[in-house]
């Protein structure tokens, strides 16, 4: 654990070469290493203004560099303490000199999030907060970065918090029905107090229904390559790639095994992969890919399917092996149809005619060519918009109130159940009593999910993840 009393310091930008370095130090020490480092009295030092200044060792009297310093006093600074940003010129040299004197001078290398972790413990930040800090750092495409960002600014903390006051609110009105349960007229009826529940539990559902879309965001969503042999699966996954990463040949059966590559399509991040074609006749290790193949389409987000336009219209059998995965079957993992090569069919008369072939599961068929370009904007486009359909939630993602975590999840699935239960319990006429006890349940679940975080343990493995010096 940290010792929270005392003056940290740390290099927040990467070493190595590069324009500028930042130093920040934090704690009750920063005045006295303001004055040490530079000479010159906190007092004459505008606070949250960059002033230009000399920097100096103490114990040598050599001149170290010429920096921007500013001063943040607490409690308005990120940490809640007297914070010092100290911009200094890049290199490795010159930065480490700077951080040594103001080791030498008193403070101490702060530890991985350790700034953060004070500013968490000033009240500045909840756990979502935190944990969304960390997302954005890490945040590799532009809805990870959209989703994290909304989260630090306290969306999903807001929702959750009028939950919280809603409940409370509903354990009121219970607490009243129990101190004077002989009332003919009581304030708030029954009737009203369960309507005040089914509009929790409303929102409650729409949370929970966002963990997945929270998952496909974390993970990255699973889009499929699948068709029979020669379908033209492996160019597009290279053209999707924008390289060549996989082999394309016109021999059947050419790809044996799943090939995956992160890769982002329409601003979602996706984990894209190329199957093994399927066919019944495959022997060996090209069957062992083929049965590979059909797990992996069993768990996808999204299922490309191409046939070359050269084969004509798809026949009931060669649609055959789609409608075996039950989840297709059920309408659960979308379909996106690609007539593929249609280079290859520009003789047999006008190439847009795949447009006209029987739709899959909803889903028109989209010409392709990867050789001309042709259609591949039009599927890339279509890709996007699955996969952003099925993700973006309106406002939950606007405000970033999807449940990324696992955790989150579980959190507001139980305290759904409560919820629930609560109302069953009122229309049971089972009395007040044991409705506010689930009712009580439901609100410390929302409230944790928040914070605060007793065990140090659990502190520990939160911040451990951050960088030094943020």
């Amino acid at each position: 654990m940290p010792d929270g009393g005392s003056t940290i310091v740390a290099l927040a930008t990467p070493r190595g070469r590069g324009a500028l370095a930042v130093i920040r130090v934090s704690g009750p020490e920063v005045g006295t290493l303001l004055r040490r480092l530079t000479r010159v009295e906190p007092k004459d030092v505008k606070p949250r203004e960059s002033t230009l200044l000399r920097l100096w060792d103490a114990d040598e009297g050599q001149l170290l560099d010429q920096a921007v310093v500013t001063l943040f006093p607490g409690p308005g600074s990120y940490t809640g303490e007297d914070l010092l940003e100290i911009s200094v010129h890049g290199g490795i040299l010159g930065p480490q000199r700077v951080v040594e004197a103001l080791v030498r001078g008193g403070a101490r290398m702060a530890e991985p999030g350790e700034f953060t972790r004070r500013r968490w413990a000033a009240g500045k930040m909840d756990r979502l907060q935190v944990e969304a800090l960390d997302a954005l750092i890490e945040a590799d495409t532009p809805m990870r970065h959209r989703l994290a960002l909304a989260r630090l600014e306290g969306g999903l903390s807001r929702r959750l918090d009028t939950l919280r006051d809603r409940l409370l609110q509903v354990e009121a009105f219970l607490a009243h029905h129990l101190d004077f349960p002989d009332e003919d007229e009581p304030p708030t009826p029954l009737s009203a107090i369960v309507g005040a529940l089914g509009a929790v539990e409303e929102q409650l559902r729409l949370l929970k229904r966002s963990a997945p879309v929270g998952r496909r965001i974390r993970s990255g969503a699973l889009v499929v390559l699948a068709g029979r042999p020669n379908a033209g699966k492996s160019s597009l996954f290279n053209a999707l790639l924008g390289e060549e990463r996989v082999l394309v040949s016109p021999e059947a059966g050419t790809t044996r095994d799943v090939v995956e590559v992160g890769v982002e399509i329409g601003g979602a991040p996706v984990r894209l992969l190329d199957t093994a074609g399927i066919r019944d006749e495959a022997v060996s290790i090209e069957a062992s890919g083929i049965e590979m193949a059909r797990r992996w389409l069993e768990s996808a987000d999204l299922i490309v399917w191409l046939h070359r336009y050269a084969w004509g219209e798809p026949r009931a059998e060669d649609r055959r092996w789609l409608d075996e995965i039950s989840g297709v079957a059920r309408g659960e993992i979308p379909v996106l149809p690609v007539a593929s090569c249609m280079d290859e069919g520009v003789e047999r008369g006008d190439p847009s005619s795949a447009g006209g072939w029987s739709a899959v599961h909803g889903e028109r068929w989209i010409p392709l060519s990867v050789e001309s370009g042709e259609g591949f904007s039009a599927v890339k486009s279509r890709i996007g918009t699955c996969l952003l359909g099925a993700m973006d939630e309106g406002a939950l993602m606007d405000e970033g109130s999807i449940l990324v975590r696992q955790e989150e999840s579980l959190a507001v699935s139980e305290a759904l159940e409560s919820v629930m239960e609560a109302s069953r319990l009122l229309d049971a006429g089972h009395g007040a009593e044991l409705a506010a006890v689930e009712v009580r349940h439901a609100r410390e679940i929302l409230a944790a999910m928040v914070g605060p975080i007793e065990e140090e343990a659990v502190l520990d493995r939160l911040f451990s993840t951050f960088c030094i010096g943020k």
